[in-house]
């Protein structure tokens, strides 16, 4: 852009690190070269190693498994030798509660009891979680799916409604790791246009490979040709880890789920709503247009099980003609048409406040909301910060459209290879903790693999078959003579035969992905398991950060 758009745009477009990181990596770097020292790793500043640990997704079971990770990492002494933490899924829910401590890295035994007195406690009320629902609604331009996810589902592995920003981080933050959380870009993705790798830190939010962020508080507001012309809300880490953890978003099969919580949901909030309305003109409207949302979702659920929803639908068309003086003018529901069959039901709803002449309680427009969110599948839906600018170093796919839709980054890639991989980021050690379900090696695979076609420095993954079948607690793959500019990787699966011996099937079958809040006794075992891979590698870890050393 010419220097003149340069000053007035609020988007930066540029590879290079943000000011503000730029200087928290300096802080942090010198204390690292201290920290070496104490390890007995001796080098000149210069030549300290930049690390970043990853962790990978993987719901609860990526929480708990961060945490006792760090936990181990703390204790060896390795823990502030970290220059960067970034985080996929579930990984981000426990960055989120470290965060909450201006200097967590400093005192993690006393920060990881806290976390986990939280998350093996009473879960967050429905009426605080509702209310949360409630607020979303009211103060946001686009509302989604995303939002009812952080509100009635994250709140359950989390255990709290967390209302802190990023501008709290900036005002109170001591010396950390630089933490990254990682997204994707739905239409990117789908479309295979554009830059589909999205982060998030305390300073900016934008496309890690384009070289386009926005001020992290700016994230959000709509902008037109790189200015902002309306503010939103500053986005939550309550809002954040839904962002990050919303694996549900890119399958249709998990529509039946979700319509099945909706509906339980809905029935709770419509009592709720019809008690307080008591003596109100117009209840009877009220309660008729409740019962047509409940037996929506019912149509829905109906339909994606394979049955017969003639019954509901004719319930549904007699209230509606209740409600309107005639009959409605609706298609049949089928499984072919139930999204539209939703949105048609809907807008009658919506119609009939005005014909009717009356106001629906929010609650119940908040509700006819969520229905249409459910039939266009909508999730993350924010405004494209990037729309209406002219730069030619920005994908073309990227600059059309008014809104993005972004979503759980383990839906193209279960660990955040990319925020680190950035060359001003200048990584020499990425540490990969795995905590996916399944092949233990899919992740550093897949990056490898994308790396090559993106012409991006990766080592190369060699694995014999029976790493596979019986993963081991550590492996390091380091670049070659002829790509010196590669990072070394250190690839840590969380179960392996070291750590597990023969229960390794088992303790993949006890802690699955989507799968109820662990208790207390769960978390500490999850935990100290992978707490192992750490401790019993301390001096693996040591040698990797000397090899490194010796060769910068």
């Amino acid at each position: 852009m010419s220097a003149s758009n340069v000053q007035e745009s609020e988007v930066r477009i540029a590879h290079s690190l943000n000011m503000k990181e730029a200087a928290c990596v300096k802080k942090r770097r010198s204390e690292i070269w201290s920290s070496l020292k104490t390890l007995g790793i001796n080098c000149s500043q210069d030549k300290v190693p930049n690390i970043a640990l990853l962790g990978s997704g993987g719901g609860q079971r990526a929480m708990v498994g961060l945490l006792g990770s760090l936990d181990q990492l703390d204790k060896t002494g390795l823990l502030s030798c970290l220059l960067y933490l970034s985080g996929v899924s579930g990984s981000t829910w426990c960055m989120a509660s470290l965060y909450q401590e201006p200097d967590w890295s400093t005192k993690l035994q006393a920060v990881k009891e806290k976390i986990v007195r939280r998350i093996s406690g009473p879960p967050v009320s429905w009426s605080d979680a509702y209310a949360k629902l409630k607020k979303y609604y009211r103060e946001k331009e686009y509302f989604s799916l995303t939002d009812v996810w952080a509100t009635m589902v994250v709140t359950t592995y989390v255990k709290e409604i967390d209302e802190r920003t990023f501008t709290d981080w900036l005002g109170q933050s001591k010396n950390n790791p630089f933490p990254i959380y990682t997204l994707i870009d739905k239409e990117c993705k789908q479309s295979g246009d554009g830059d589909p790798w999205f982060e998030i830190s305390p300073c900016e939010a934008g496309y890690s490979l384009t070289g386009a962020f926005v001020k992290t508080p700016s994230f959000g507001s709509q902008f037109v040709n790189g200015r902002k012309t309306t503010s939103q809300p500053e986005m939550d880490m309550l809002l954040l880890q839904a962002l990050c953890g919303s694996a549900l978003a890119d399958g249709e099969e998990n529509k039946k789920f979700l319509w099945s919580k909706i509906k339980g949901l809905f029935r709770h909030a419509s009592d709720q709503m019809i008690e307080q309305m008591e003596q109100d003109p117009i209840l009877q409207q009220v309660d008729t247009c409740s019962d047509v949302l409940e037996e929506l979702a019912a149509i829905n659920i109906c339909l994606l099980d394979g049955e017969d929803p003639t019954t509901l639908d004719h319930s549904i068309r007699k209230s509606l003609k209740d409600l309107a003086g005639h009959d409605p003018q609706l298609i049949s529901p089928d499984k072919s048409s139930e999204d539209e069959y939703t949105l048609e039901v809907c807008g009658l709803l919506e119609e009939l406040q005005v014909k009717l002449n009356i106001s629906w309680p929010v609650d119940l427009k908040m509700w006819i909301r969520i229905f249409v969110c459910m039939a266009k599948w909508t999730w993350g839906r924010n405004y494209d910060f990037l729309y209406n600018m002219r730069d030619p170093a920005v994908p073309a796919a990227l600059l059309k459209s008014k809104t993005r839709d972004y979503e759980d980054a383990g839906l193209l890639l279960n660990s955040p290879y990319f925020s680190v991989l950035r060359t001003e980021r200048k990584i020499d050690i990425i540490i990969s903790l795995d905590f996916s379900e399944g092949d233990p090696f899919q992740t550093v695979k897949e990056a490898a693999e994308a790396c090559r076609k993106l012409k991006i420095p990766f080592p190369p993954i060699n694995l014999l078959a029976e790493d596979i079948k019986n993963p081991k607690d550590f492996y390091v793959f380091k670049n070659t003579s002829t790509d010196k500019k590669a990072p070394t990787v250190i690839h840590i699966p969380l179960f392996n035969v070291i750590n597990c011996g023969d229960k390794l099937g088992q303790y993949r079958k006890n802690y699955t992905t989507f799968q109820g809040a662990y208790s207390a006794e769960k978390i500490i075992d999850l935990m100290n398991v992978a707490g192992k891979n750490i401790s019993n590698n301390k001096q693996e870890l040591i040698n990797v950060i000397n090899e490194v050393i010796r060769k910068k």
